[in-house]
């Protein structure tokens, strides 16, 4: 555990932390890229391009530093730093580079305030931090070598296909290359796929798992990404659209991720689905789930879409709601029906956006248990709407595709 001194001395940097961590941050990163090139296979270009990257470690310190006398506040978000760092196989000895880097950063931003007290109290408890991880860390690749059917590191998977899926997003099937059968995950789980890239490393990227669990393959559903404001395209989903084809193969590491369907939870509460755009990926592995599991329990599907050509799964989704009585599903587009497409207007589709007014008609309770994933202006509507309307904190989960806090910060 942490002496009183130390963790007294860090809580006193909060304030000078908030007022500059961006600035740490974005020194501290430049740093280490260049003193520790070997790095950056592990961080995505475009995160960091838009400063989001830096924005959530920005958020982290100053969380750990004002809660590190009641780290049990932190554990939801321990839990998800290791599933991603799992997701990227860091390993022991990435923790002393980042320590180094993120000293010296202090050091070298915070000027007079970092003396030598303050220097020693941080890289105390950043060390303390590092166990707490490496720990987990290891714990969660025990579990993974230990499923049956789980490895360690990279694995080479063969594309058995692919498939469109809409206008932007197609799947990848895809089968182990030794011919065995991949563990069982849990549902709204990811994998990482690395692939090379053009400045001779290589470069990984989480992709969801968007089918269920128990099939002798995985399936990733990826969206085609365009350059926004300048970021650079997204260059593994690019690769994989325009290049990889059937019968080729991907480097792919174990399923990860705190962000899953609880098999366990009471049927009695109705399960409520949101999604867009791409978020429909682990909401339909968890719809799938579902409906084979607890076929009996009240679920609510609400998907939102640019319009029908955007529109992934529908023909799925439709046919499982054939099959389910008590699945209820609807459809609701941001933008007109494209040129050719007569849109159907009936109590399953709807125009507009996702809203509290929609889900209270279609659920009718917000003692339910709540799953959504989309891009961040659809999750922090969603978030925001759902803890008013009275929904229990503990019944709302969520997968965001960037940091984490820029979300629930954003929503308070």
């Amino acid at each position: 555990m942490l002496d009183p001194k130390t963790i007294a001395t860090v809580k006193a940097t909060v304030p000078i932390l908030q007022a500059g961590a961006e600035s740490l941050t974005e020194h501290f990163y430049r740093r280490m890229f260049q003193h520790n090139p070997e790095v950056l296979p592990l961080f995505n270009p475009a995160n960091q391009a838009q400063g989001a990257q830096q924005k959530t470690l920005a958020a982290a310190i100053c969380a750990y530093a004002a809660n590190i006398d009641q780290l049990e506040v932190l554990a939801g978000a321990v839990e998800l730093i290791a599933n991603k760092h799992a997701s990227l196989r860091i390993q022991p000895e990435h923790y002393p580079i980042v320590g180094e880097n993120l000293l010296a950063s202090i050091q070298a931003v915070l000027g007079d305030a970092a003396t030598s007290e303050v220097i020693d109290a941080w890289g105390k408890a950043y060390s303390f931090l590092a166990e707490i991880l490496i720990q987990r860390e290891q714990q969660i690749y025990a579990e993974q070598t230990e499923l049956e059917g789980g490895w360690q590191d990279f694995k080479k998977f063969k594309v058995a296909k692919k498939v469109k899926e809409s206008a932007v997003v197609t799947s990848f099937y895809l089968k182990p290359d030794d011919g065995s059968l991949p563990p069982r995950f849990k549902p709204g789980q990811y994998i990482t796929v690395r692939v090379p890239s053009p400045c001779g490393h290589s470069t990984m990227r989480n992709y969801s798992l968007s089918d269920k669990p128990g099939q002798d393959y995985f399936r990733i559903s990826v969206k085609r990404e365009s350059g926004v404001n300048g970021c650079p395209m997204g260059y593994v989903s690019t690769l994989l659209h325009r290049q990889i084809e059937a019968g080729q193969t991907l480097e792919v590491a174990p399923p990860c991720g705190d962000f899953f369907l609880d098999m366990q939870a009471t049927p009695e509460k109705p399960l409520v689905l949101l999604a867009a755009g791409v978020g429909i990926t682990p909401i339909l592995s968890m719809l799938l789930s579902a409906v084979e599991a607890t076929p009996e329990r009240t679920i609510v599907l609400i998907q939102a879409s640019r319009h029908e050509n955007d529109h992934a799964f529908r023909e799925t989704i439709d046919r499982l709601a054939q099959q389910c009585n008590n699945l209820t599903r609807h459809y609701r587009y941001s933008e007109v029906e494209p040129q050719g497409v007569a849109r159907v207007r009936d109590d399953d589709v709807s125009e507009g956006f996702i809203d509290t007014a929609l889900i209270e008609s279609l659920v009718g309770t917000a003692n339910a248990d709540f799953y959504f994933c989309g891009p961040k202006p659809f999750m922090i509507t969603i978030y925001r709407s759902l803890l008013a309307w009275g929904a229990p904190p503990a019944q709302v989960h969520f997968e965001f595709f960037g940091p984490r806090q820029a979300l629930e910060s954003a929503a308070e």
